[in-house]
């Protein structure tokens, strides 16, 4: 793992987050998001849900909530880490190990979810502008990644 990329950087419309990877909580996960960030898989897909004070949901490259990408899904690596404002955790459905591209990125502290869903990385810069994603499920025009890179 001396090859994880320790950032990500998602430029959003309004301008950049930095989100530093946690390959020491989900090194499956981060590795995930790593390769479909570089490959270039994210780059245009829209935060397809976006509740105010709790969490901006992306990921899907189908906008709908129901996609992900042609890998298989991975299995749960929970941790004790606090789901609070910043932490991003992967998407899922009510199978723990059903998580695949999707991803939320907390806009509140949602400790209820800690335990259940797999967090890999947390805001360190640009917080503000997922802070202004449009909201709505789906917003009427939802915020979308320009691009999302490892640095």
């Amino acid at each position: 793992m001396a090859d994880t990329p320790e950032t990500l950087v998602m430029t959003l419309e309004p301008g950049d987050v930095t989100i530093r990877l946690r390959p020491d909580l989900a090194p499956q996960h981060v590795e995930r998001i790593a390769g479909l960030a570089d490959e270039g898989f994210y780059d245009g897909v829209v935060f397809h849900r976006v509740i105010d004070g709790f969490m901006a949901q992306g990921g899907d490259p189908t906008g709908t909530g129901t996609g992900g990408s042609k890998q298989p899904d991975l299995a749960a690596e929970f941790s004790k880490e606090p789901h609070v404002r910043g932490v991003c955790s992967m998407a899922r459905t009510m199978d723990p190990n059903s998580a695949n591209s999707q991803f939320f990125i907390c806009l509140d502290d949602a400790t209820f979810l800690d335990g259940q869903y797999t967090v890999w990385g947390e805001v360190t810069d640009g917080m503000e502008h997922v802070d202004a994603l449009p909201k709505g499920e789906p917003p009427r025009t939802p915020g979308k990644i320009v691009k999302m890179r490892t640095k």
